[in-house]
């Protein structure tokens, strides 16, 4: 390991979330714009339009590492640690940037935060039967994920996706369209989706190459390099939203986003690959952290449906715990995460 390949790497990196950013900053206009055109409710703008746009450095991430690399557990951990970050970091922010207390309202808790939860316990059952039914040996804790098995959690989005639509048919939109032109928005939706999927596989990229030269596994710089690049988008959109005074948009698209990840963009990486397989023993700690996550974000959003700046720095606390917890994996102190 030389000081040169630790700063080529680490250039690769920075390069590349800056052209997550740029094109993520495309995305954040287009998307709002045409969510004004196609008269979306607030709910639905935060938590499927916003949430999957912002949600595509993820999905470029497991499709690009399993497809071009056959690292599936990066994929998997760059969503992971992904998800951990918008569930903590994000709503803290944007609890800071907002004018007072971020507000949250009933429907995002009882539909948006219950139905995350969901998601989070249908991956992990999802990896759980492909252990049980397809180890790569006899006793084996890592197993096959078909595509068969991947469907299932597709299943489930389509099912959030048929909520979504309801509050849809049911919603009056009052906003004007004028002065949007539609055709070159999707024009530049396109254009905002290329940027970040030529970005994201630097991130991936850089992460494979710090895993060889620290001798450890990709997944853990997928938990934390390829990881905090991608949630740049849900940080941004969400930010930005808080800033106007609307936090119902602003939490929605991040549960919306993580929902949208484990869902979606965990299942497209073997959907396209066919198969991956998947350390169970290696997956369970990173999702058992990231179920912690989605209990304190539960709680805190629950009490008065807001989200004050003490809670806010709460949430900051327990992500420098899972920091602290990866770091301690790396140097050897702490053992849950097998093979690092």
């Amino acid at each position: 390991m030389s000081a040169t390949q630790v700063a080529l790497y680490a250039v690769i990196a920075v390069v590349a979330t800056a052209g997550v950013w740029k094109g993520s900053s495309l995305l954040e206009r287009t998307s709002d714009r045409l969510s004004t055109y196609y008269g979306l409710p607030a709910v639905v703008q935060g938590a499927v339009v916003a949430a999957v746009g912002s949600s595509f450095p993820e999905l470029s991430a497991a499709v690009l590492s399993t497809l071009l690399h056959g690292e599936f557990d990066l994929g998997v951990s760059a969503i992971v640690g992904s998800a951990v970050f918008n569930i903590l970091v994000i709503p803290a922010l944007s609890g800071y940037f907002s004018q007072g207390d971020l507000e949250a309202d009933r429907t995002l808790v009882y539909k948006e935060a219950q139905f995350y939860m969901l998601a989070v316990a249908g991956l992990l059952i999802t990896f759980a039967l492909a252990v049980i039914y397809n180890p790569t040996a006899p006793g084996s804790l890592v197993g096959t994920v078909t595509r068969p098995l991947a469907l299932a959690p597709l299943a489930l989005y389509a099912l959030y996706m048929f909520i979504q639509y309801q509050d849809v048919v049911e919603y009056e939109s009052t906003a004007t369209t004028d002065g949007i032109n539609v055709v070159r928005e999707w024009a530049a939706l396109a254009v905002s989706l290329a940027v970040i999927l030529i970005a994201v596989e630097g991130l991936v990229q850089a992460a494979i190459g710090f895993g060889d030269l620290f001798d450890t596994p990709s997944s853990i710089w997928g938990l934390t390099v390829v990881a905090a690049g991608t949630s740049l988008p849900d940080a941004f959109v969400s930010v930005k939203a808080a800033k106007r005074g609307e936090g119902v948009t602003s939490l929605a698209n991040v549960l919306g986003s993580n929902t949208f990840d484990l869902l979606v963009a965990v299942p497209a990486g073997v959907l396209v690959a066919g198969t991956a397989a998947v350390d169970f023993a290696a997956t369970v700690p990173m999702m058992a952290f990231l179920t912690l996550a989605t209990l304190v974000l539960f709680t805190v959003l629950r009490t008065e449906l807001t989200l004050t700046e003490r809670e806010g720095i709460g949430l900051l606390g327990v992500y420098g715990v899972f920091i602290g917890w990866l770091v301690l994996e790396t140097v050897g102190i702490l053992g849950f995460i097998p093979g690092v």
